[in-house]
């Protein structure tokens, strides 16, 4: 799905916020990264592919003897299920995502000869990489923003500031890519996924010492 970025559609009371925002941010954050750790893009591929719905410090955990023995794609696909599955159990739903690590791996190695494809069309052809780890990928491994991931904490604090009233995540994506400049897109994820853990939580947000208080539209709280 290709999105339009159309500056005009946008109102500028939204993009005065946004800029709040993105300064508040950037105060808080000022050096923005992932917390997943991978050396490679494929690394970090398969990092964001098991991140789903496990927390980054559990990946972190399991990573490291999973690269030692298959560091790449090409080592990846010789692997089997049921030898992956045990060393990604932990993750949480690792019937499926070790289905989708041992497919991305040999459409890597048949399709695009070993290397990690750069464009988020490429990405998006690999078992288990819908557009929000294409996103990750393309930023974490390539520097390339083209789009803004939206994961959980995106889609909850973009809510309650105001941003965006959809609930969709490719809707919310489309809704915060005029917001912000081009450059930014990635590390606005970075950054409102740190926010999203140390201040604007799910359950329990600190909203009177959080220093976007002034202006947060405090949307479903």
């Amino acid at each position: 799905m290709a999105f339009s970025v159309s500056m005009a559609t946008t109102s500028k009371s939204l993009h005065t916020l946004a800029s709040k925002v993105l300064d508040a941010l950037k105060e808080l954050y000022p050096t923005p990264a992932t917390n997943l750790v991978a050396g490679t893009p494929w690394q970090l591929l398969c990092a964001t592919i098991l991140s789903a719905q496990c927390t980054d410090k559990r990946v972190n955990m399991l990573t490291p003897a999973l690269f030692t023995r298959w560091p790449g794609p090409s080592e990846m696909a010789t692997a089997t299920l049921e030898e992956l599955e045990p060393m990604i159990k932990p993750a949480g739903f690792y019937h499926n995502k070790a289905k989708n690590i041992l497919g991305a791996a040999r459409r890597v190695v048949e399709v695009f000869h070993g290397t990690v494809p750069s464009t988020l069309a490429d990405l998006m052809t690999l078992p288990g990489v819908a557009r929000k780890t294409a996103n990750v990928v393309l930023w974490g491994a390539f520097g390339i923003n083209e789009g803004l991931a939206v994961d959980t904490h995106v889609k909850r604090i973009s809510f309650r500031l105001g941003l965006t009233e959809a609930k969709d995540p490719q809707r919310v994506e489309q809704d915060l890519l005029p917001l912000f400049p081009r450059e930014e897109w990635g590390n606005v994820n970075h950054r409102m996924v740190w926010f999203g853990r140390d201040v604007c939580t799910a359950r329990s947000p600190a909203c009177p010492t959080c220093t976007m208080h002034g202006f947060c539209a405090r949307n479903g709280l």
